[in-house]
């Protein structure tokens, strides 16, 4: 038998198969660019941002929300009780810092956030209604703060990590930042002379070659961000999954932009697969790298809100993070992708010399904030000149802008040369001796002690900045928040999530800490916040909210 095919079938499949040769490239591009993705929603922003409209609200009435467990009646009466009770005493021993934060709140957008994202939504109302927690301060010192009722807290906020060697540190250099440029005061575009030899300290600390100032930490990667581009001619960035380098644009791709990614590509931290997309794509101008992404790979910056069982953990691997990075330098010097480190959070606080200095690794621009103004906000570039130059002169037109009317205001960066005078004195170079040894021995020290006392309560740390994780299945985990407070710690808004200590902390500091701690943990597990049955696993805990959520 003789079949006979038609010349114009021939053709159309020719095209098909060419068709399909041209496609080829790309459709295995976009695979890989897949497969280097985490494969949780925190590495997946597009689908995340979708469940994030799709999510219904909804709230426990009061008898649910002290038994969402199916505890028994005894001890939902026991949680109602201590509730209560702690309601009233955040209000007997607060209430000029509560009617202030009360009489701010409702003018001031950030306080109305934070108070409904305390702790996870279908607790919040009920939380906001009695719960109260004081936003104003009126004085610090040491390593303490104090409330306007003149009670008093030890600070393991670290001022969102600007404190890292102490509020009197900082106390200092601001006053003497105003002392050396108040004759000039308010007066911008012209430099106050200090601007050079602040620009002069920085090249030589960070290993560039020039710098520029911006206002704000969020600034000073946007500036890195676009210096990338303009030099590279190429658009999308790199950055890892859960790792936080602003609020702007892509680089906060999930739910909480309204936008969705079109030129960031979220990879997966710490993975063999994202290197391969480096060496292979010709649409990367940089990798973005957040060093404290270190303590908890792929996983989006931990906070009380999110306490909906106990299966958040941390771990920090100071070795095997430094292969990783080295890999990535190699990388992208092969491929002309530039490697910002964005040492806003982190600067200053692991080394001297940074991240840089830390983990052995040079990358092509880093940039500063917080600690590094001194006390007052500021935000930082810089960079090898290849990348930081804003024009090409042969070239008149292609130009790179970037202003900022305060960017080099003069009471900043005459604090910021002071912070600079105190981070070369022996006194603070002295802080950085043993520097992780010490705080990776008081880590040690407080898992040791909690499970001593049979608190399911541990701790992980990246030197001085740690976050609470849980050893007991739990829906009441983020509780624990308000026990500490009572017990006179002071946390930010995130909770346990991250505690950020000074470096100024000593022994005794600590060792009160410590046992606040365990006396907070300890009224916690008495008040039966901890109480599970043997059928409450962390697993069992999210099948629950899955029913809740679409059985309402």
């Amino acid at each position: 038998m003789v079949f006979k095919i038609e010349e114009s079938t021939v053709n159309t499949t020719w095209m098909s198969l060419g068709a399909l040769a041209t496609l080829a490239p790309a459709v295995y591009r976009r695979l890989q660019l897949s497969r280097a993705k985490h494969r949780s929603l925190a590495g997946h922003s597009r689908m995340a941002k979708r469940l994030a409209r799709l999510l219904p609200g909804y709230h426990f009435d009061e008898p649910t929300f002290f038994k969402c467990d199916n505890a028994p009646p005894e001890i939902e009466n026991i949680r109602r009780a201590a509730f209560y009770r702690i309601a009233a005493t955040l209000k007997e021993r607060h209430p000029l810092s509560l009617e202030a934060s009360a009489a701010a709140r409702a003018h001031i957008s950030d306080m109305q956030f934070i108070s409904a994202y305390r702790v996870p939504f279908q607790f919040s109302p009920l939380v906001q209604e009695h719960l109260k927690v004081g936003s104003f301060l009126q004085s610090s010192t040491g390593v303490t703060v104090t409330d306007l009722d003149g009670q008093s807290f030890y600070d393991l906020t670290g001022s969102y990590g600007v404190n890292v060697f102490g509020v009197d540190f900082y106390k200092k250099t601001m006053a003497q930042g105003m002392a050396q440029t108040q004759e000039l005061g308010l007066v911008l575009g012209a430099y106050h002379p200090v601007v050079t030899r602040v620009a002069q300290r920085l090249t030589k600390l960070s290993g560039m070659d020039e710098v520029s100032f911006h206002m704000s930490g969020t600034e000073a990667v946007m500036q890195a961000v676009r210096l990338a581009r303009y030099h590279t001619r190429r658009q999308n960035l790199v950055r890892f999954c859960g790792a936080y380098h602003g609020w702007w644009e892509d680089v906060q791709p999930g739910p909480g932009n309204p936008m969705p990614p079109r030129e960031t590509y979220t990879l997966s931290d710490m993975n063999e697969r994202s290197l391969d997309v480096l060496r292979t794509r010709k649409d990367i101008a940089c990798v973005l790298i957040n060093p404290l992404q270190a303590m908890h790979p792929n996983v989006n910056a931990p906070g009380d809100t999110t306490l909906i069982d106990s299966s958040r953990h941390a771990a920090y691997d100071r070795q095997g993070y430094t292969a990783w990075l080295k890999k990535l330098r190699q990388v992208c010097t092969e491929r002309g992708i530039v490697l910002i480190f964005d040492e806003v959070f982190l600067g200053f606080r692991l080394a001297a010399g940074g991240a840089q200095e830390y983990f052995d690794v040079r990358a092509d621009m880093v940039t500063y904030g917080k600690t590094l103004g001194g006390g007052f906000p500021v935000g930082v570039v810089c960079g090898k000149k290849q990348w930081m130059q804003r024009f090409h002169s042969d070239r008149p037109a292609d130009i790179c802008f970037a202003r900022g009317t305060f960017k080099e205001h003069p009471a900043v960066m005459g604090a910021m040369s002071a912070f600079l005078d105190q981070l070369e004195t022996p006194e603070i170079q002295a802080i950085y001796e043993g520097l992780d040894e010490r705080w990776n021995a008081r880590c040690q020290l407080f898992n040791t002690t909690m499970l001593n006392h049979g608190l399911p309560v541990q701790a992980a740390n990246m030197s001085s900045v740690w976050t609470i994780f849980y050893t007991q299945p739990s829906r009441y985990n983020w509780m624990l928040q308000y026990y500490l407070r009572l017990e006179g710690l002071a946390l930010s808004w995130v909770g346990t999530g991250r505690l950020i200590f000074s470096l100024n902390y000593s022994d005794a500091d600590f060792e009160a800490v410590l046992q606040r701690f365990v006396r907070a943990a300890t009224h916690m597990k008495n008040d039966a916040w901890w109480w599970h049955s043997p059928e409450l696993t962390n697993k069992a805990i999210r099948r629950s909210i899955l029913k809740e959520t679409f059985m309402r």
